[in-house]
């Protein structure tokens, strides 16, 4: 995987770009030249714990860039795309961290959370240091790292399927446990209300129509003594149409002895004549529309205020009431069936379980074969790194009733570093020199499996020299075959191993000021001989220095 790596404005860096090659890069320089520096801005940018301390002096924000060259597959992507996070291309990691505290995350430029960042980034790089050999600190990462060793993925998969398949039907049982013991409870109460909302037997919309009714019926009866009266006056013994009838078939009569003086009044009274008939049969049509049945009204009212007070007692709408009739009924039948249902989920647990445990057991038994497997490999590593006295140990405690979604096994890796003392915890037992000489064996004896694409290992070997120092080379070297190694180093035959040799160096800042600036240069053959000759000789460089290293890299070409 390739990575290329942008720093700008943190601690005692102005502007630095990187690029680390496949293989084993290594990065040397004098102490504080700024190589922790390097490594706490990888961190930042995989979602490490951010720091104002961190942004170089009179900055007001410092910012981070890694750039990730990985296979479409890879789990860093499947995690990102889960998140809705694009992941075309190549992967962008920018962090950008203010001098007051805050700090900002980005994926492809999209705005991540920290805790998304650093899920993703410990897919992509593991950190490995004397005091944070965080695949030894966690007794998950031991089973894990097993598992991985033995090719386990798939079996773990299927006992953490089982599992939750266990555990949701363990959950359904006791839901309707529940809820039948509840309905148990309140079987008299439940039973009545059934039958009181089957004989009240409420239909949707049925409130809002006998409500219209009833307001229309009520309209009725309070103007239908107005229309009647009209009716009354128009057709009845006071109606005045017979007498405008007679008094204009008097002046017709008339009207043939004064031409000219009475047509137009006939006319007129003719066609009041017609309008009052109208009126009549328009006053005898309202008439019969606000006639009712007075039972038909006290029929509505008895069944509204029937439903209202249902809708009271039970504390739903009436709207609601069928509704509620249907989940009552739901629940009478459920406790009517409920023991056969009972006995059923129970079988369904039951049997659930013994799926579980028998892959469970199936999968504990090849962690013990695994576990003697990694052991072994692990011990072949150990005499050249000057561990030839130690044993490692790979205990596993398996215990049927702590079962888990990961089985049923805790794996804890141990370790007696000289005969005769107390085998124990390796983060108890082993020194800081010891443990990162231990977690070197464990990843070579993993290979490329348990591992993120690349590893970071710094100054792992600490406290060592001549040929310890040339056996952690050699291993780096192997382990740089199957993923990206980068190692801080101040051993000469690590470094001399390397495919890609970085020099860090510590100067006057580029832009003329005071300041301190950190640089880092991929150095070419013959530089790579003076850097591994002061770091043979120290402080002055000698030719016999120089001769050594020379030796050194002509061993390892």
């Amino acid at each position: 995987m390739l990575i290329q790596l942008s720093i700008r404005d943190i601690v005692l860096i102005e502007r630095l770009d990187l690029a680390f090659e496949i293989g084993l890069s290594v990065l040397t320089g004098e102490t504080g030249a700024g190589k922790s520096i390097l490594l706490d801005s990888l961190s930042l940018a995989l979602g490490g714990r951010g720091d104002g301390d961190l942004v170089r002096h009179g900055e007001d924000k410092g910012q981070v860039t890694a750039v990730f060259d990985v296979g479409m597959e890879h789990g860093a992507r499947t995690l990102l795309r889960e998140n809705g996070i694009d992941d075309e291309g190549d992967l962008i990691f920018r962090r950008q961290q203010s001098a007051d505290g805050r700090t900002k995350a980005y994926v492809n430029d999209q705005p991540v959370s920290v805790q998304l960042m650093r899920q993703a980034g410990q897919l992509l790089v593991e950190i490995h240091g004397q005091h944070d050999d965080r695949a030894l600190v966690d007794t998950n990462a031991h089973r894990t790292l097993l598992d991985a060793f033995a090719g386990l993925t798939d079996e773990v998969s299927e006992v953490a399927r089982l599992y939750r398949l266990w555990r949701d039907s363990e959950r359904t049982l006791k839901k309707h446990r529940e809820k039948v013991e509840s309905a148990a409870r309140e079987a008299d109460y439940l039973r009545s209300s059934v039958e009181e909302l089957e004989k009240l037997s409420p239909q949707d919309g049925e409130e809002e129509e006998l409500a219209d009714n009833r307001q229309k019926m009520m309209k009725a009866e309070r103007i239908a003594g107005d229309i009647a009266e009209a009716s009354e006056f128009l057709n009845g013994n006071a109606s005045p149409v017979p007498h405008i009838a007679s008094l204009v078939r008097r002046l017709e009569r008339k009207s043939h002895e004064a031409p000219g003086l009475l047509e137009d009044t006939v006319t007129l009274l003719d066609a009041a004549l017609d309008q009052l008939s109208n009126a009549q049969m328009e006053v005898e049509a309202a008439l019969r529309k606000t006639e009712y049945d007075p039972r038909e009204l006290e029929r509505v009212e008895e069944r509204l205020f029937a439903l209202r007070a249902a809708s009271r007692k039970y504390s739903v709408p009436v709207t609601e009431l069928p509704a509620l009739a249907v989940r009552m009924i739901a629940d009478l039948a459920d406790l009517d069936a409920g023991e056969e249902r009972l006995a059923r989920l129970d079988a369904e647990v039951g049997l659930a379980r013994e799926n579980y445990d028998a892959a469970a057991r199936s999968l504990s038994d090849k962690r013990h074969h695994a576990g003697t497997a990694l052991a072994g490999a692990v011990m072949a590593e150990l005499p050249a790194l000057k561990l030839e006295r130690a044993r490692f140990m790979v205990e596993i405690t398996t215990d049927a009733g702590e079962a888990l979604a990961e089985g049923i096994d805790v794996v804890e890796f141990h370790v007696q570093t000289n005969p005769g003392t107390r085998p124990g915890s390796i983060m108890k037992i082993a020194s800081g020199g010891e443990l990162s000489r231990f977690l070197l064996a464990l990843k070579v004896a993993l290979a490329d499996r348990g591992s993120a694409p690349t590893l970071v290992f710094d100054e792992i070997d600490t406290g060592v020299g001549g040929a310890v120092a040339d056996a952690i080379g050699q291993r780096l070297k192997r382990l740089s075959e199957r993923v990206q190694v980068l190692s801080v180093t101040h051993a000469p035959q690590v470094a001399a191993r390397a495919a890609t040799h970085l020099l860090i160096s510590k100067g006057p800042s580029a832009d003329g000021s005071e300041k301190i600036a950190t640089r880092v240069a991929t150095m070419a053959q013959k530089d790579r001989t003076e850097e591994i000759a002061r770091m043979l000789a120290g402080a002055s460089v000698t030719e016999e220095a120089r001769a050594a290293a020379k030796r050194l890299l002509a061993g390892n070409g």
